[in-house]
């Protein structure tokens, strides 16, 4: 296929996610305050987009408290510099089985509620941009099961459009941009739709650049992407990405290395991530300029 590469081009800041890794890096921020300012500084730095789960402020461990939500959100609208917010809505959805000999009851570590309960902190807070991630997998560990079933997401889906907020669709294989694209059909997504490609999840698609490909061109050519890839392939995955005419996503959600033996902060990630773009020849966008193009209506929490 011919070189399709993006001349304008914006970047999220994946903050910190919702993976064991806050005892992996001291600069992994786990209180409202501590995401927040990252997600400003990660902003200051160039990323005109930021992706933010929440943590319990005292272990670290992954949360979906709304109060811990409207707090980060809060602070970030009010800092002195301008950022898309987009709040994840993949948390609610785990089933984790017990072992293979006895998979039921299942394990107390599951997850899972209504699609209701987990838009919960979305129609509190209302971001430009909340998650949907657009299909069910197996996702790393042995017997846990990342869980969205189609109906969860049509629920889903027609609320936040209903909400105004943008859905991302995350999608981890090509068939979950199979499904996206129902979902536009079927109207309850609204077209151009936005995708992150989620590559090198085990296991979803691999990070190759075959199955980066395949995955690319199975998106929509009036649609908007982004792509990531984890670990020391982040950085490899911002070339790739604007070379196959996307988008790109860096954060400590996804990298916690800087380079060999040197910890990132996500702030690092963004100004290496905008180093790369520009000595490509392409420019980085800012926040209004996403806005315009996604469509996107930055309101006020209700």
């Amino acid at each position: 296929m011919p070189l399709h590469m993006t001349r304008d081009v914006f970047i999220t800041c994946a903050v910190t996610g919702s993976g064991s890794s806050q005892d992996r890096s001291p600069h992994v921020p786990r209180s409202p305050e501590q995401i927040a300012n990252s997600a400003i500084a990660a902003a200051k730095a160039g990323a005109a987009i930021v992706h933010c789960h929440v943590r319990d402020p005292e272990t670290g461990v992954p949360s979906r408290d709304p109060k811990l939500y409207r707090e980060v959100t809060d602070r970030i609208r009010d800092a002195d510099v301008d950022v898309v917010l987009n709040l994840t809505a993949g948390m609610g959805g785990d089933i984790v089985f017990g072992p293979p000999s006895a998979p039921l009851p299942l394990s107390e570590a599951t997850d899972m509620v209504s699609a209701e309960e987990r838009l919960v902190h979305i129609e509190d807070c209302l971001p430009e941009i909340c998650t949907l991630d657009c299909g069910t997998m197996n996702f790393a560990e042995a017997d846990y099961v990342m869980t969205n079933t189609p109906g969860m997401l049509t629920t889903m889906g027609a609320r936040m459009e209903a909400l105004g907020v943008k859905p991302e669709i995350e999608a981890f294989d090509t068939g979950h941009l199979w499904y996206a694209k129902q979902l536009v059909k079927d109207g309850v997504l609204s077209s151009p739709a936005l995708v992150q490609l989620c590559m090198g999840i085990p296991w979803g698609a691999p990070n190759d650049l075959n199955t980066f490909m395949a995955m690319v061109n199975n998106v929509p050519h009036d649609w908007n992407w982004s792509a990531f890839s984890i670990g020391r392939d982040e950085m490899p995955y911002v070339a790739a990405s604007v070379l196959a005419g996307g988008h790109v996503r860096v954060g400590l959600e996804d990298n916690l290395w800087l380079g060999k033996g040197e910890l990132a902060t996500n702030e690092a990630l963004v100004s290496r991530a905008v180093s790369i773009i520009e000595n490509m020849g392409a420019t980085i966008m800012g926040p209004d300029a996403v806005r315009q193009k996604l469509g996107l209506t930055k309101q006020a929490p209700r």
